[in-house]
């Protein structure tokens, strides 16, 4: 089954590749409720489809990872892309304008991002977190629950070690989604690998919650 084709702002380009369902043993129940994004769903309900995103302004990885029981299924992954020749505030509003057609588009019940730490490269790490921002601000606009991971914690989900290097956690998230064409980004990888460690803590979020009130 091929993701589905996402369309962005004019000059925001979306790159669309393909997979096929995987089986994978869920940690916890499956949820039963709609795929679409509901704004009165209850906080304490199981995600089913999730977009993770792996925030940047020059790059902006997504993925969105659906599960039916013990199965996992990517069904939309690419990246948005803005000109780094363009004025800041051009290329925010057009990766803003991305991100809302995504989340219009695809209606995740939850958004995952990576959150964002300190880098060497303070230039970088100032866009990443404008990025960072604005999917965050957009998706809680679009009614969706939102949670940030560190990669540590992504990693530890999604193989077992929180030192796992990239190349391990691309062919982790390539088996247990069973992509079957590779990805040409590991912003790519990194997003879908965000979804996957959401669906896999949400159980025990939900958990938490209940036990709050």
């Amino acid at each position: 089954m091929g993701f589905r084709d996402v369309e962005g702002s004019a000059r925001i380009r979306a790159r669309i590749q393909g997979s096929n369902a995987p089986q994978l043993e869920s940690a916890g129940r499956s949820a039963s409720v709609p795929s679409a994004r509901r704004a009165d769903r209850p906080a304490t309900v199981e995600p089913v489809f999730v977009l993770g995103v792996d925030p940047g302004l020059t790059r902006c990885g997504y993925g969105a990872v659906r599960r039916a029981g013990t199965v996992l299924r990517a069904e939309a992954a690419g990246v948005l892309t803005t000109p780094s020749d363009a004025p800041l505030p051009e290329r925010l509003a057009e990766l803003q304008q991305g991100v809302r057609s995504l989340l219009a588009e695809l209606k995740p019940d939850a958004v995952a991002v990576e959150r964002v730490f300190f880098q060497s490269n303070v230039r970088t790490a100032m866009s990443i977190g404008q990025a960072s921002g604005l999917v965050l601000a957009e998706s809680v606009s679009a009614g969706c629950a939102v949670a940030e991971y560190t990669p540590t914690q992504v990693k530890s989900a999604v193989t077992g070690t929180g030192s796992a290097p990239k190349d391990q956690v691309r062919r982790m998230v390539t088996a247990l989604l069973t992509l079957t064409t590779p990805q040409s980004h590991a912003d790519v990888y990194d997003a879908l690998a965000l979804a996957i460690c959401h669906l896999a803590a949400a159980p025990l979020r939900a958990r938490m919650e209940v036990a709050s009130r």
